[in-house]
């Protein structure tokens, strides 16, 4: 899919150059992306668009014009997400130099900032192989020794999400060639992780607090142990 508003700029007849939006138009953009970003967030992307603009403070129709259909919304959201996950775990291959300690930060800092409730759609699905998982081809290393059922990854032509993967897989396979992590861990299981624990809760400390004790409780079951 095409995302026209990538920029979100205007463009002048000819297409040769653009003006960049007026400040009040700038100023209801950034409403409207922190407010999608709450409500997607708190209720998944599956939340109206009405949602979006009562969270904003402007009328739904101003979220339409910057944004002409709810998917071109959810990509934009699920891109900056995918990038900033992509960061996060560049920067823990970069700046930490044990393998376990470069995963579990990537995985501690991912959960910290809320990424996981704003993984996109597509990079995650659960599916039996045989009817709905990717072709033993197409799957990644760490997916062909997957069984039915599981997680598989699907990043369905998106170089965003592909990168994201690439960058996970590296920190995977560091801390699996390390001996620290379980030999059957995937990529997709440590993104499920991500998912898994950043609940949505009214209350700030606690949703902090609950991440944190859920977030040690799964990395201890990633780790390999010695028999």
């Amino acid at each position: 899919m095409h995302v026209q508003d990538s920029h979100w700029s205007s463009t002048v007849a000819d297409g040769a150059r653009t003006t960049p939006l007026r400040v009040d138009a700038q100023r209801n953009l950034e409403h409207v992306l922190r407010a999608a970003r709450e409500v997607f967030g708190e209720l998944g992307y599956g939340a109206p668009m009405e949602d979006v603009a009562r969270r904003a403070r402007v009328g739904v129709g101003t979220v339409y014009r910057r944004f002409p259909s709810k998917d071109v919304l959810v990509r934009r959201i699920a891109e900056e997400e995918t990038s900033r996950l992509t960061e996060q775990a560049r920067a823990a291959l970069g700046q930490e130099d044990e393998p376990w300690s470069a995963l579990s930060r990537f995985l501690r800092t991912s959960v910290a900032s809320g990424a996981g409730r704003l993984l996109p759609p597509q990079v995650l699905r659960v599916g039996v192989a045989e009817e709905r998982g990717l072709p033993e081809h197409a799957r990644l290393p760490q997916q062909r020794t997957q069984t039915a059922g599981e997680l598989r990854l699907v990043p369905e032509d998106d170089a965003g999400a592909a990168q994201l993967l690439s960058v996970v897989g590296q920190l995977v396979e560091r801390a699996r060639a390390a001996g620290e992590l379980r030999p059957d861990v995937s990529v997709s299981d440590v993104l499920l992780v991500i998912a898994t624990a950043a609940p949505s809760l009214p209350d700030a400390a606690q949703q902090a607090a609950a991440s944190a004790r859920l977030l040690d409780i799964l990395l201890e079951g990633l780790r390999s142990r010695p028999v």
